[in-house]
Order: structure tokens, then sequence, then C-alpha cells
């Protein structure tokens, strides 16, 4: 028992380590992080590495958690390495949702105040090598494209120039493939620099206030000679009473003239295309009142298995009738865009035998 009026017994503290400090920086970060010593075991795993690698990581060899070739290569050369030094891998994980891709970087530490080792980083770099991906795909695909007509106008040009050079009738006949194809190239490009416009302002939502029932009205009748031409007969259904939505007119009339051009080209066997406008108090995914126009051909239709890439670059579903018809791929790409840029909805509906139905769905507010 302490005398009276004695002061109470200090008692000390424990005191913070540099591994205490290290742990307490490493929880606060949000990419996976370990710190590994130089017996190649774990001594620190912040949460989100628990959450990328498994828990209770920490005690256990590295190498059992990090065992691909490339990541094990670089983990031994930083451990032979000076401080400071830092290598990198690549890390591919695949898990029920699919396949991530991380950049793992992998520090050496200085020795100082008790730490050694190495700092593992993983930084998920996914997003920017489907970029790539993707931007090789582009190229690929748009070379492709124009390598085509390219191929046909160097080969015509050639023959004109030496061994059709006198005959009149080929003359006339080449200059007509060669317009043709010079056509395409150039619908090409047009559709490559509206993809490019669109993918620039697609954030940024239109505010005029447009009449979809007029606008599509403008484009059935600038499409009306290839209507007479194709022998179709269009119905326009509409019951929204000029109601308009928040849109940019001028990228509606490239919607609704993709939309009915395909319905005509490629669902003309059918003889008849219904272009159907409706206004729905609520529809899904959309807040409040929407507007949909519905485009609809009783052609051969589309295999289910084909829909959920419709709407990709250059996907066809037959390319050779499709470049016969004078498509570039774009079309509906363009279409996604725009609806995309007026937070609406692409709807796609089709079976073989039974005809197709693109719907639009935009928000009236």
């Amino acid at each position: 028992m302490s005398p009276a009026g004695a002061a109470p017994p200090v008692t000390t503290a424990a005191p913070v380590t540099a591994l205490d400090q290290a742990r307490v920086l490493l929880t606060g970060l949000p990419e996976p992080v370990l710190l590994v010593d130089d017996d190649k075991r774990i001594r620190l795993a912040n949460p989100a590495a628990a959450e990328l690698l498994g828990p209770a990581l920490e005690g256990q060899g590295a190498l059992l958690v990090i065992r691909q070739p490339e990541q094990v290569a670089a983990l031994e050369r930083a451990l032979s390495g000076s401080p400071g030094e830092r290598q990198e891998a690549r890390l591919l994980l695949t898990t029920a949702a699919g396949e991530t891709i991380y950049r793992m970087v992998v520090h050496r530490l200085a020795e100082a105040h008790g730490l050694r080792g190495v700092l593992i980083s993983f930084l998920d770099i996914s997003h920017v090598e489907e970029a790539e991906q993707m931007r090789r795909d582009f190229v690929a695909n748009v070379s492709h494209e124009l390598r085509s007509p390219l191929t046909v106008l160097s080969g015509f040009i050639e023959t004109l120039q030496g061994p059709a050079r006198d005959d009149a009738s080929a003359r006339e006949r080449f200059l007509a493939i060669m317009a043709q194809e010079a056509r395409r190239m150039n619908r090409l490009v047009s559709d490559l620099l509206s993809l490019s416009r669109l993918e620039a302002n697609e954030r940024i939502r239109p505010r005029e206030r447009v009449v979809p029932a007029e606008v599509l009205r403008a484009t059935v009748a600038a499409l009306r000679p290839l209507i007479e031409d194709s022998g179709i007969q269009l119905e326009i259904d509409d019951a929204t009473a000029e109601a308009s939505v928040p849109g940019d007119r001028d990228q509606l009339v490239q919607v609704f003239h993709n939309l009915v051009e395909n319905a005509i080209k490629y669902g003309g066997a059918g003889g008849r295309v219904t272009v159907t406008l409706r206004t729905h108090p609520r529809w899904p995914g959309i807040l409040g009142e929407a507007l949909s126009v519905c485009v609809a051909d009783a052609g051969e239709g589309v295999d289910p298995i084909h829909l959920p890439r419709l709407t990709e670059r250059f996907y066809r579903v037959d390319s050779h009738r499709s470049r016969q018809m004078g498509g570039t791929g774009l079309g509906l790409a363009i279409v996604k865009h725009i609806v995309n840029r007026h937070r609406g909805r692409l709807a796609i509906d089709s079976e073989r035998g039974r005809g197709s139905r693109f719907t639009v769905i935009l928000p009236r507010g």
C-alpha cells in the first residue's frame, strides 16, 4: 500500500516501433501493399492486400502468395539489389468476375529504424490494358476497312493505265466501281469523325427541346427515294401528340436515319417497316417520363447470339452483305453513343425469321 500523500506509480507506455508506424501508414493506403523481409516472409499487409490476396497474410512466406514466375523473379532481384532500387512485373489474377491485371512494384528499403526488406505494391491497370487493346483493335479494323477499297482502286488504276487504256466499255465499268469504293471510303471517314466528336461531347447532355415525331418525319422524307426504290411499305404509328425531349436535333436525325435505313436495307425482305412512337409515364432505368421510338421490320432477323455485339465498332453479322450495301460497320455504334449522350436506352430484339426491333428510349425531362 502506498504511503498517504505519495504519488501514484508511473506506468511507462510501450515504445512505438518503426513497424507500428509502418502499419499505420500502410493501413491508410487504398492500394494493396506488402512489407516482405529478407527471409521472404510477409511482415505487414494492409487491408487492401488482404482483400486482394486473402486473409492472414502476415507471417506467411511471400512465395506462397506470389507464385507466378515473373513476379517471383522481380522479388528475388529486389531482395538482392541495392536500397532504393525497384523492380516491376505484371500480375494477372483470375476470379469468377473475370481477369484483373496489376502492375506489381517491388521497392528495396534502406536499412533504417529496424525495417528491412522490400515494399510490394499492386496497381490495377486493367483499364489501361483494355484501352490499349481497344486502340490496337481500332487501328487494325480501320486499316482493314481501308485496305480493301484502296486495293480495288489501285488495281483498276493500273488496268486503266495499261491493258484497258483504249477499252471504252471497260473504262466506264471500272470507273463506276472506283466511284463506289471512293464513296465507301468517304462514308467511313465521315462516320469515324462523327464517332470522335460524339466521344468528346458524350458527357454533355443536350438541353434544347426537340420533337422526335417531327425529326422522324423529316428523316423519312429524306429517305423517300430509297424507300421507293426498295419497294418497302413504311408506316409511322405516332401517339406522342408532338411530345418533346431534351435533345440534339442533328444527332437524332443520325439515329433515326441509321435505324430506318438499316431496316430498309437488311429487313426489307419482309416488305414492311413500321416505326412506332409512344410516351410512357416511366421506363426501367429512366428517371421520370420517357418517349420511345421503335423501328421494326419483318425481315430475316438476327440470331440472338449476335445481339450483344451489334453496337460494337465494325461488328457485322454478314460482312460481305454489309459491304455490298455500303455499310461501314459503325452505324449502330454511332446510334449507341448518341443515345448515351441523351441519357437514354437502346433496346434490340430480334429472332431469325421474325424480323428485328430497334427501340430508342429517351427521357422527357
